[in-house]
């Protein structure tokens, strides 16, 4: 009798196959870059600390952040050299009030750790703001799901795939 091959686990499919941010622009057919470097605990930012690794300019890495609007959780996708507005965040997705999210909340809603936080590929899909400019840049990096990891790609393709509206959230 023929013995059935063993189907890999969860985790061995994403560590052969990325993660589900990877995946998911593999499967959208998207063209991107993943960037790889050694992730230091003790830096104070993971955003700039991805600039730093990676030689790329601040305005060109975006930092994940997601927010409380008005009791619904919402993605913000902001320039690690500045800050999210969230009035400006509210006011995008038509909320009154803004908050940022519960760090614990945060990591169980979208299946990634804080630090590690991907606009792409989340457990649940949430409304998504990408700062505007973004659109000033051919290519832009975020977190491709894990700290230590970010995938360049155009912000075209990034907004497409999280039906992402785009708003001035960022400031300086």
């Amino acid at each position: 009798m023929a013995k059935k091959p063993n189907k890999p686990s969860k985790a061995k499919k994403q560590q052969s196959g990325g993660t589900p941010a990877t995946v998911a622009l593999t499967a959208a057919g998207v063209t991107y870059t993943v960037h790889a470097y050694e992730h230091d605990p003790a830096h104070p930012s993971y955003g700039e600390e991805a600039a730093e690794a990676m030689g790329v300019s601040p305005e060109r890495v975006f930092k994940t952040l997601v927010a409380d609007v008005d009791g619904a959780l919402t993605v913000a996708v902001v320039p690690v050299a500045g800050q999210l507005d969230l009035k400006a965040l509210a006011a995008a997705v038509g909320g009154k009030r803004a908050t940022m999210a519960d760090p614990a909340l945060a990591e169980r809603t979208t299946g990634y750790v804080r630090g590690g936080i991907s606009p792409l590929g989340q457990r649940k899909r949430l409304a998504t703001v990408l700062d505007a400019s973004a659109a000033k840049h051919a290519t832009i990096c975020v977190s491709a799901g894990r700290r230590g990891l970010e995938v360049e790609l155009a912000a075209d393709d990034l907004a497409r795939l999280t039906d992402a509206v785009l708003a001035p959230i960022g400031r300086a």
